[in-house]
Parts: structure tokens; sequence; C-alpha cells
């Protein structure tokens, strides 16, 4: 994985935009602004939120960043790579990365039988994970990574 974002042609680098890169990197993906901006500052204290959210934007901006709406909540921002949807967890908030086939599928039957062309797919299933079925009533972990799970 790339050591610095890849931004638009004339897309200044900057410190900031290098720092909110790295820590997207070390969180692992599905992170709000709020939970970057946290820890950001845990190390860099000067950096302000609005410095935050202008770099978020500008990576998002230049492809760098993916930014996802998961649910009702926040966005949340991730390294691009794979185009991939999204199962969320609306107990723990886990999520789940959707295998490509499966939009792949959908995206087929709609040519094939609707003689729709899609352009652009978001997928974003809501339901609840095998854990937090059995747990009931038991309080979940928040917003757990699923994985890849293949059932």
């Amino acid at each position: 994985m790339e050591t610095q974002p890849p931004l638009a042609p004339g897309m200044r680098q900057t410190r900031q935009r290098q720092v909110v890169w790295e820590t997207v990197r070390r969180l692992g993906g599905h992170s709000t602004a709020d939970e970057i901006t946290t820890a950001i500052q845990k190390t860099e204290p000067g950096i302000a939120r609005s410095t935050v959210y202008r770099a978020l934007d500008a990576l998002a901006s230049s492809g760098a960043l993916h930014a996802v709406r998961l649910g009702d909540g926040p966005i949340h921002y991730e390294i691009s790579s794979e185009e991939h949807q999204h199962a969320i967890c609306q107990v723990c908030e886990g999520v789940l990365h959707l295998e490509h086939e499966l939009v792949r599928e959908l995206e087929s039957h709609l040519e094939e039988r609707h003689h729709f062309k899609p352009v652009r797919t978001d997928v974003l299933v809501m339901g609840i994970c095998d854990s937090c079925a059995r747990a009931r009533g038991r309080r979940p972990t928040k917003r757990r990574d699923l994985g890849h799970v293949h059932y």
C-alpha cells in the first residue's frame, strides 16, 4: 500500500494531508472524521478538527480515500482500493464487505431481465450479525470488522 496518498494532478501534498492519510491507514478504514481527529490529536494536538475535515475532503475528492455512509450515522473513510459494498450489523455496527461477485450478479440481473444498464451501484445491507443474534440482551462490542465472511 502506498505511503503517500495518490492526489489529483495539481493538488498539493501537505503535512496535514499526510498525517490524515497515515492515520486512516493505521486505523484500518471505516473510521469517522471524529475518530480520525481524536487519533491525530493524541500525538499532534495542534492539528484542528477543521483541518482534518478539510484534509479528508481533499483526499476523498482526489480519489485517495473513499467516503461511505454506513447507515444513518456519520460518513466513514477508508483507503480507496477495490470497489466493494457493505453489510452493517445494526446492533454492534460491525462492517462486512460484500463480495464483488454478488454485486456483479445483481448488475447482470438488471441488464438481462430488465434491460437496465447500471452506471454505479451502491449496496448497503442492514441486518444483525450472527454474534449479536446469539448474544440476545448482552451488550455487544461497538463497530467490529466482520471481515470477509463467506457462507
